[in-house]
This record gives C-alpha cells, sequence and structure tokens, in this order.
C-alpha cells in the first residue's frame, strides 16, 4: 500500500448525549477528529500508510488525539509538540428539521500557531504517493495557509499527487479572503474536491443547480468543472451532490470529470443518519483509496468514494470505522443491512 500524508488540525468534538440540545446537557461526550485527520483514519483503515501532519500541546489534552489516531493505525510521527491548546469544536446533533449546530472554539491553537521551523516537508513528503489538505487549514490563521503553501511546494518537488477538499467553512473566513487564498494554492493540486458552495465561495465557480431546494441535477456542474479544469489544470474534479431532505434524511451520489468524460455515480438514500460530520471527509478517503487502487479508471475510484461515505453517514464519531470489504460490498450493491453471521 502507498505511503498518504494529510496536513491539518485534529480537535477534539464536544458533544451531548443523542441529540438533545447543548444548552440541556450537563455532560459532553469527547470525539477526537478534523478534516485531514478523518482522511487519514480512513486511509489507515484501507491498509495504507497514513501519516497526519500537525502540532499539538504536549500535555495529556493534546495526548487524548495522538492516541486516538494511533488506536486506529494512523503514523503519528510527523506530529510536532508545542504549543498551549488544542482546537475545540462542538457539536449539536439535529434532527428532523432542526439542523445540526457547530460552536468553534479553535482561535490560538497550537497549529494556528505553528511556523515553518515546526516541520520539514521535505523529509515527511519523502517516499509519500499523495498529499491530502483541506480549505479549513488555510482558513484556521495566516501561518497555517504559509504551511499549507509550504507542504505543497514540497509535495510537487517529491513528485507527489496533490489532492484538496476545498471545504468552504463561513465560521472560519469570509469568501473573499478564501478566494484571496485558495485560488493561488490551486497551481499545486492534481485532485479537486468540492461541493457547489465550496466551488463558488472558495474559487469563485457558481454552478447552475438549485441545491437548497433539492435539485442536484449533475449536467448543471459540468460547465464549470471545464472551467475550474481549463483554469487551474487540474487532472481531475469531484464534486459531492447531496440532497438534504431533513437532518435525518439525505441522497448521496458524487460527479468526477478528468478532462475527457464525465461520470455520475449511484445514488445512495440515507434514512436514518446516525451522524454525518466528517462525511465529506470520508469520501475523500474512499476517492484517495479508490484511485491509487484503480488507476485510470474514474468510475470505479468514485463508486467507491460515494459508498465509503454513504457508510460513514451511518457511524457515530468523526472517524469512517469501516473496511475496504465492507465498502466493496455496498457498492457492489449489498445494501440490505442484515446481520453478518
Amino acid at each position: 500500500m502507498s505511503k498518504i500524508v494529510t496536513f491539518g488540525e485534529i480537535m477534539l468534538r464536544l458533544s451531548p448525549a443523542g441529540t438533545d440540545r447543548f444548552i440541556q446537557s450537563d455532560a459532553f461526550r469527547i470525539i477526537p477528529g478534523g478534516g485531514e485527520a478523518n482522511v487519514a483514519v480512513s486511509l489507515a483503515n484501507y491498509g495504507h500508510e497514513a501519516c497526519f501532519v500537525t502540532k499539538l500541546p504536549e500535555h495529556e489534552i493534546g495526548q487524548i488525539a495522538v492516541n486516538a489516531l494511533r488506536r486506529y493505525g494512523v503514523d503519528t510521527r510527523f506530529i510536532t509538540r508545542g504549543g498551549k491548546r488544542i482546537g475545540l469544536y462542538y457539536c449539536e446533533t439535529g434532527a428532523s428539521m432542526r439542523p445540526s449546530k457547530v460552536i468553534y472554539d479553535r482561535a490560538n491553537s497550537a497549529i494556528a500557531e505553528a511556523t515553518p521551523e515546526d516541520f520539514d516537508f521535505d523529509a515527511i513528503m519523502e517516499g509519500a504517493s499523495w498529499f491530502h489538505w483541506s480549505g479549513i487549514t488555510p482558513a484556521i490563521s495566516d501561518k497555517a495557509a504559509e504551511l499549507t503553501r509550504l507542504a505543497c511546494e514540497a509535495a510537487k518537488r517529491h513528485g507527489v499527487t496533490v489532492s484538496v477538499d476545498l471545504n468552504f467553512r463561513k465560521k472560519l473566513w469570509t469568501s473573499e479572503k478564501a478566494i484571496s487564498i485558495m485560488r493561488p494554492l490551486m497551481k499545486y493540486v492534481d485532485v479537486c474536491i468540492g461541493n457547489e458552495e465550496d466551488a463558488e465561495l472558495c474559487l469563485g465557480f457558481k454552478p447552475d443547480a438549485d441545491v437548497e431546494g433539492g435539485e442536484t441535477n449533475a449536467a448543471g456542474y459540468e460547465g464549470i468543472f471545464r472551467q475550474m479544469k481549463e483554469e487551474f489544470g487540474f487532472k481531475y474534479v469531484v464534486s459531492t451532490l447531496r440532497e438534504s431532505f431533513s437532518a435525518n434524511h439525505n441522497g448521496w451520489k458524487a460527479l468526477i470529470y478528468d478532462g475527457k468524460e464525465f461520470y455520475q455515480s449511484k445514488r445512495y438514500d440515507i434514512n436514518p443518519i446516525v451522524d454525518r460530520v466528517g462525511g465529506g471527509d470520508s469520501f475523500s478517503g474512499g476517492l484517495i483509496h479508490g484511485m491509487l487502487k484503480y488507476p485510470g479508471d474514474q468510475a470505479s475510484a468514485l463508486e467507491f468514494a460515494v459508498a465509503a461515505s454513504a457508510l460513514k453517514h451511518t457511524v457515530n464519531g468523526d472517524f469512517n470505522l469501516v473496511s475496504e470489504q465492507e465498502v466493496l460490498a455496498l457498492a457492489g450493491g449489498n445494501a440490505n443491512g442484515r446481520v453478518q453471521r
């Protein structure tokens, strides 16, 4: 299997029990997670040498995150220790017409204050096949944005494939700031992953699709896929297509374009959703694995990614704790949920 590097922030998620609201809770469950860390866990579950890079405090609270990654086979040797705090976020799980809610408490975290001296990106990228990051990381701070650029440059020096999940977060930055930072970083990217909102708010491309109204016609994306590939030279442009009927019920599929043809995946009706946090990250992890497992076969890679992400919606927590065999079974049509004996 391949060495895959991901770079970003792992946080501690604090959540009430079940679908309780914040204001009625007297205890929160601690759940480690974060965009690129979630991708690393998925890839470790599929058998890869998944290396997660970040900076965490040396104290015991930082160690919670390190231990969580090690538990699922992620390589933590490139995690720098130092700084004063680990980022937190509070997540209230929605139900029916009440959406889930996230409140961040991540300002001045260790990775937000990290400097280039904290990482030897050339050593980190040595022997790697793939490097993945998301738009959340440069949104954390200007320092983190600079580190993202340096990591991408090192990846290119070592001939490493680079993927990005655009992942716009309006609670972290404005669209204007995102476009000013993200567009210059696209010159390093081979595989661009996002959704309709990400493409518009991070890169300035607006698809012709009414997603809020439940319309996810893939044809509305084809024009911007062509534009994005032409402007940035991506090898692949990929979008997830989510139909949100309620907090518990979503439709889920995806679209990929390699410059020659478009391929739309099968659609999954996910109802009820157990936990949708990390759904996009599980898609990215599945796509990376699929592209490495099925080189040149974008259809098989996409079907693996969509099935992996559909399964994630049935798993509590940020991490997608499923095996390659389980994903292949679902992608192959086994969705009856019968007990496996």
